[in-house]
């Protein structure tokens, strides 16, 4: 069973990274331009264009992916990391 998550894992990291590294940078660089005045020659419009998916015609379904993605990767990372399988007992030796 583990390594068929892992599989999936795997899988949906690779898919789910570009998607959720673009918006966790552009999130970052909005708030530094917006409320910290640093001017780094993009507007913040534009960049919340690509924050939101927008500029790819996608602001409809890109933070529904996005979420899709991120849970898809916790429920695989937490099965796989054993947290919720039950531990047999040992028996006393006396």
């Amino acid at each position: 069973m583990k390594r068929a998550f892992r599989k999936y894992h795997r899988t949906i990291a690779i898919i789910i990274s570009l998607p959720v590294a673009l918006t966790v940078l552009t999130g970052m660089v909005v708030t530094m331009v917006g409320e910290w005045g640093i001017n780094i020659g993009i507007s913040r419009g534009f960049l919340l264009s690509i924050h939101t998916g927008e500029i790819f015609h996608l602001q409809a379904i890109y933070p529904i992916l996005n979420g899709l993605g991120l849970i898809g990767l916790l429920v695989t990372g937490l099965s796989m990391s054993g947290l919720f399988t039950q531990k047999s007992q040992k028996p006393k030796q006396d």
